[in-house]
């Protein structure tokens, strides 16, 4: 089973009379790419969490962050005092400064700044650690539970387009027989046309002739390309983390579908190459998204 690199999970624990809020969401991308934001309390811990992360995210953008609320009714933020007395001290120095007088409410002004109430450092001990790892691991599982949902609509979508390639490719041999037998004909009447007077070696130009249609056949295109499609199924049925393989296994379709393409020399293949190809792009936009 795939899994999509976008996903969201929360999960929350109370420690110290805090209600502590653990939010992960992630998007795609080639690495991981993790922006982690954690109280000054937790940040002791920085590269523990930062293992656990990449060990469950794998791949993706993600955005970690550890946020705290009250528990209790009357538990809430702290105010700040030193900060709020030197933010009082400098409004009314200025405003005695530019000659505004006293008519201003520092205070309410002050208590709008976001720095003046915080929520009060707790050190968590081991217990308290082991309380917030869970909830860590908890908001893991659930961005992976999410993935896998999604992973399961865009497997489903992959399959219906190789199932239409495959489709697509089978429709090429209705076309082969009759288009080299056009191809004969044309450069036939074409020497009958152009060299009536002209001395040629018969024997040299069925040989030529030989080689000619030999290069434009398409076989080898076909089987490779049905083989590619069959080891795209095979990656994604076997492997949890298959994007980037699965990304390579699409790289070698496209390099036989151009193939057959450039071979092709058929207004009714190339057609059928032109699906082909929509169907492949509509596979690697998607793909950006599988981790």
């Amino acid at each position: 089973m795939i899994r999509s690199m976008t996903g969201y999970g929360k999960a929350t624990t109370v420690v110290q009379h805090q209600k502590i809020i653990v939010e992960i969401r992630t998007l795609n991308s080639k690495q991981l790419d993790l922006n982690m934001r954690l109280p000054q309390s937790f940040r002791e811990k920085e590269i523990a969490l930062r293992n656990l992360l990449r060990e469950g995210l794998k791949r993706g953008k993600a955005d970690f962050s550890i946020s705290r609320e009250q528990a209790e009714k009357e538990d809430g933020p702290v105010l700040n005092k030193p900060v709020a007395l030197r933010y009082y001290r400098e409004l009314k120095s200025l405003a005695s400064e530019v000659g505004a007088g006293e008519k201003e409410d520092y205070l309410a002004i002050i208590a709008r700044f976001p720095e003046i109430f915080a929520w009060e450092d707790i050190l968590p001990d081991e217990k308290e650690w082991t309380q917030i790892f869970d909830a860590v691991q908890e908001a893991v599982n659930q961005v992976d539970q999410f993935r896998k949902q999604e992973g399961s609509v865009l497997e489903k979508d992959f399959r219906q387009r190789i199932a239409s390639i495959l489709s697509l490719l089978q429709k090429v041999d209705a076309y082969e027989e009759k288009r080299i037998g056009r191809i004969k004909e044309r450069i036939v009447k074409n020497l009958n046309e152009h060299l009536n007077d002209v001395h040629f070696d018969k024997n040299r130009l069925e040989q030529e002739l030989i080689y000619y249609i030999e290069k434009l056949d398409v076989t080898e295109e076909k089987v490779r390309l049905k083989k590619h499609c069959n080891y795209f199924l095979e990656v994604m049925d076997g492997e949890e983390v298959a994007g980037k393989k699965l990304g390579f296994v699409l790289q070698e379709m496209g390099r036989e579908i151009n193939t057959l393409g450039s071979k092709a020399n058929d207004a009714d293949m190339q057609k059928i190459v032109v699906l082909m190809k929509d169907e492949l792009e509509k596979m690697k936009e998607q793909m950006l998204n599988i981790l």
